[in-house]
């Protein structure tokens, strides 16, 4: 490649990242959002996902066949990083770099990197968050749910919530501010709920009977639970997963209708769940899911950071 076209496409990145940032950054301080998603994979000389978390950068490089040399390739990602801190006007310091990319065995994607923990707050629709932008492939917060997370907490007064695959804790941290009566939040990782557990305590939520983290097999867990208990179900799962701590190997377009049908039952009549996927190739089967009132809500919760390039799928489905 000559010094021309590496000039060229240099150029080509910078006017990209401007453009995004002004239109997004402007956006972002009127809706008074500190973290988000500013370059996703724009150009495809450039596979990167760039976020904003309040003054810290992360930036994701998506796994590929570059056809550079080691040398080669750290020269250019340390140019791209210095266009990228430049224009949004942010330092070194504060700049944090990842490859995304699967191991084998259990999906990728709550892989740990290295033991340093790099924690800060941050702050979303007035909660507050714990953030990791170092040692974990994601950073701790999904920002893609942001307003997902809004429309749960609108929902959440004196209702009983459920959270599965919780991750962080996120929707139980909006559920419980949304005036909640109880939140249950399950994962199959002890690392993840004790993080949830100190989101819920970093806002005040720390009454052990009323706001809950149970360690479990979600899948199994489900089978557990009394019928029409729940007002509000969760469930945000993995595409993939063949943990050794599960009893069986998850494939959520396999599997999505029982775990449907199994929240369901947990739900009361006119109970919601929303169900949410990143399977591109997802399609609900619908002759076997146990209600007719499926809505696909995806475009509704796009926050405006990921319009036209959003890949999850969200879906309200209600209890006859």
């Amino acid at each position: 490649m000559g010094t021309a076209q590496e000039e060229e496409k240099f150029l080509m990145f910078r006017n990209r990242m401007q453009k995004v940032y002004r239109h997004l950054g402007k956006q972002a301080r009127r809706l008074g959002v500190s973290c988000y998603r500013v370059y996703d994979h724009d150009l495809p000389e450039f596979p990167l996902c760039i976020e904003l978390y309040g003054e810290k950068l992360y930036v994701a490089e998506y796994k590929r066949r570059h056809g550079m040399t080691e040398a080669e390739h750290d020269a250019w990602m340390a140019r791209t990083l210095d266009v990228a801190a430049e224009v949004l006007g942010l330092d070194g310091s504060n700049l944090f770099l990842k490859l995304r990319q699967r191991k084998p065995g259990r999906l990728g994607q709550y892989q740990k990197y290295d033991t340093v923990q790099h924690e800060f707050v941050v702050d979303e629709n007035g909660l507050k968050f714990i953030v990791n932008l170092s040692d974990y492939l994601d950073t701790g917060l999904f920002l893609d749910h942001r307003m997902t997370r809004q429309l749960v907490k609108s929902l959440s007064g004196g209702k009983k919530v459920l959270n599965l695959f919780a991750y962080t804790g996120s929707f139980s941290v909006y559920a419980a501010a949304g005036g909640a009566a109880e939140v249950q939040t399950v994962d199959l990782s002890k690392t993840y709920l004790n993080w949830a557990e100190r989101n819920l305590a970093l806002n005040g939520f720390t009454e052990k009977e009323k706001y809950k983290t149970i360690h479990a097999d979600v899948k199994a867990y489900l089978k557990t639970l009394p019928p029409a208990y729940f007002d509000l179900v969760i469930m945000d799962p993995p595409t993939f997963s063949n943990s050794k701590r599960m009893d069986d190997i998850l494939d959520i377009q396999r599997d999505h209708a029982e775990l449907i049908n199994d929240c369901l039952q947990a739900l009361q009549p006119g109970g919601l769940l929303f169900f949410s996927t990143n399977y591109r190739k997802f399609v609900p089967d619908k002759e076997k899911i146990q209600s007719p009132l499926i809505k696909d809500i995806t475009k509704a919760t796009t926050p405006f950071d990921f319009e036209g390039r959003l890949y999850r799928l969200c879906y309200q489905v209600t209890r006859p």
